[in-house]
């Protein structure tokens, strides 16, 4: 099997390059695998050079060195190709896909990587666009457009910025009026603070958007937070709904399905896995065991499934 890094060089603040390229040459070098480096120059030239590789057959397992940006562009890439595998090496601010499966430190080892285990797990369509872990419209993908500007400053940490993002947007836009169907059922036009489609339980740095999540028993979570409440009792949710304690709120819809559709009367943001664009409508659509993602040797995410500590009924405490 071929290794290929993938490094995003200015995710980590600039320093991503540095830090993974020596590990990679030392260890590859050492232990005789073949591997290749490519270094992104430009916004998503990853897509295109992943695709390429992906395209000429050989079984390769691709790691996206950086953080949830370079993953969707790995993903993207390489989607719809069965000898292609994906790894994630988290060096960027928010890494969030990666909590379900083990600590940061286990993906940050590199000799785990490469003997890690590949599995089967569903992906998103949106569009012509690919997510593995969360789509969103509403208030959320607004803070997730504005969230991309204020992680520039050279003082905003990703956590800080998406607090920063909030607040911006909680002085101005709260709520979206939007007509959802779920399966291709009766539309129903709600006024909502967020609609989220979810196959993973984290985005936003930190915050357990979909608790229940799981990202491979065939089904997307959707959860809509409807606004019916004054701007000031709001900010008293926040922290609850970070720690993913929303499920039981009567503002609150939870419905696993397999398709959302979500149509706005004016444009609005859409979040796909981070990426922002603004659209009139938009489709969540589950595309199952799609893509082979790879658990790092040394974490226990397969013993924790086993012992139904991570399962479709049971949320995974905050403080992980």
């Amino acid at each position: 099997m071929k290794h290929i890094f993938v490094i995003n060089p200015v995710a980590g603040k600039g320093k991503t390059e540095e830090i993974i390229r020596p590990q990679i040459v030392d260890y590859c070098t050492k232990n005789d695998i073949d591997y290749e480096i490519f270094v992104s120059s430009y916004p998503k030239s990853a897509i295109d050079y992943v695709r390429k590789k992906a395209s000429e057959g050989e079984h390769t397992r691709f790691y996206a060195c950086g953080g949830d940006g370079t993953l969707f562009e790995v993903v993207n890439g390489s989607f719809g190709f069965k000898n292609a595998e994906v790894g994630s090496i988290p060096l960027g601010s928010g890494n969030d896909f990666i909590r379900l499966f083990g600590t940061k430190e286990d993906f940050l080892n590199l000799e785990g990587q490469i003997n890690g285990t590949a599995i089967e797990i569903d992906a998103i369509r949106c569009g012509d666009k690919i997510a593995v872990n969360q789509c969103s419209m509403g208030l959320d993908a607004e803070i997730c457009a504005k969230q991309a500007s204020f992680k520039k400053l050279p003082v905003m940490k990703a956590e800080t910025a998406y607090y920063a993002s909030l607040l911006y947007c909680f002085i101005g836009k709260m709520k979206s009026e939007f007509t959802i169907s779920i399966d291709d059922g009766e539309p129903e036009k709600l006024t909502v603070l967020f609609c989220l489609g979810a196959n993973s339980r984290w985005y936003g740095s930190g915050f357990m958007g979909a608790p229940l999540a799981m990202p491979d028993d065939g089904l997307l979570d959707f959860i809509i937070v409807k606004k019916n409440m004054p701007r000031a009792k709001m900010l008293k949710l926040i922290e609850p709904y970070k720690k993913g304690q929303h499920l039981g709120w009567d503002i609150t819809k939870f419905v696993r399905g397999k398709k959302i559709n979500i149509k706005s009367d004016k444009p609005a943001a859409v979040n796909i896995d981070g990426e922002t664009e603004y659209v009139t409508e938009s489709t969540f659509e589950i595309v199952e065991k799609s893509v082979k993602f790879v658990v790092p040797a040394g974490s226990d995410y397969f013993e924790r499934v086993r012992n139904g500590i991570i399962n479709p009924d049971t949320p995974i405490p905050a403080e992980e």
